[in-house]
């Protein structure tokens, strides 16, 4: 029986079904959940057995096992940077992100590559296991247009990660304001079916044009944008409505990645420091599912007990015929 690769597709695919986006399928029943639970000081909480999840699809709890995977499985790292618009005054910020990847980077058999964007989009360094190569690079973005074509950015960066070899995980990390400007070749539909069916894993670092966007986020009004309900089509409306008001967050929140607010250096170095730190601590649940139809299946991840930590995980699968 062949898994189906990690999830096949995540909230906005009922939207995108009735604008002919494509329809995925799969072979087997058996989904694939990776989880990551923190504790109070963010830290990842170890030591979890199966019995200590519950895992609902579509309301129904299922039976779920832990997946006993290698937890140094290589990983290939998408690195996009927004460099439009008002990003020039965040290089001072984040002009050590090199330095602080190195523990990512100097890992057996990891790759990377860095994605720049405006308006348009720039390879600037290839897929490559040279962590020097890497980090030379991104000392040396240069201040682009008044673009921020972040859905064309990430539509693009996932699309090399699909091509990176089977059996590695496949992260894209995004560093960009909050919403995007500019995206003419990239739907949000597409974007997330795509996103959906690869199973890469977006972690989204943003600085915000607005202060009222940094209060929103800090006051916690848009962490509830993406939870699980019985109206599937709600939800689906919803996840686009998430998209367009907060790009990133969103992405995060659709593959069960992290999304952070920085407005200072020293924020941006201790997300950075979560980010490397939770890379390799996440457990990897799976269910058959009782009564498997074709469609969108809503996912809610819970702990039976609420103290010991908090879950982050994919919110949405897609079930082929």
């Amino acid at each position: 029986m062949r898994r189906l690769p990690w999830l096949l597709l995540i909230v906005g695919s009922v939207v995108a079904a009735q604008v002919n986006t494509p329809t995925f399928t799969s072979q087997s029943n058996v989904v694939l959940v990776p989880v990551l639970v923190r504790d109070q000081n963010r830290s990842p909480v170890y030591g979890l057995a199966a019995g200590d999840f519950i895992v609902e699809d579509n309301g129904i709890p299922q039976e779920t096992r832990l997946e006993e995977e290698d937890q140094a499985q290589p990983i290939s790292l998408l690195i996009a940077i927004q460099v439009g618009r008002r990003a020039r005054r965040e290089f001072t910020r984040i002009r050590n992100l090199g330095t602080m990847l190195e523990p990512v980077l100097k890992q057996p058999q990891t790759e990377a590559a860095v994605l720049a964007f405006d308006h348009s989009l720039e390879v600037v360094q290839d897929f490559t296991q040279d962590d020097e190569a890497i980090q030379a690079s991104l000392k040396n973005l240069q201040s682009g247009d008044n673009g921020a074509a972040i859905l064309h950015a990430v539509q693009y960066g996932v699309r090399l990660l699909n091509k990176r070899r089977e059996g590695r995980q496949r992260v894209l990390l995004l560093v960009s304001e909050t919403r995007d400007h500019g995206s003419r070749f990239a739907r949000i539909e597409d974007v997330v079916s795509l996103i959906g069916d690869s199973g890469a894993t977006v972690y989204s670092l943003s600085f915000s044009p607005s202060a009222s966007n940094a209060l929103d986020t800090a006051r916690g009004t848009n962490r509830d944008e993406m939870r699980p309900t019985a109206d599937v089509l709600a939800v689906a409306q919803l996840a686009v409505q998430a998209m367009r008001k907060n790009t990133p967050k969103a992405l995060a929140d659709q593959t069960g990645g992290e999304y952070e607010l920085f407005e200072t250096s020293k924020e941006f170095e201790s997300h950075m420091t979560d980010f490397t730190n939770h890379l390799h601590s996440r457990y990897l649940l799976s269910f058959a599912p009782k009564d498997p139809q074709a469609g969108l299946h809503l996912l809610r991840v819970q702990l039976r007990d609420p103290a010991k930590g908090t879950v982050l995980a994919r919110s949405s699968y897609w079930a082929g015929k």
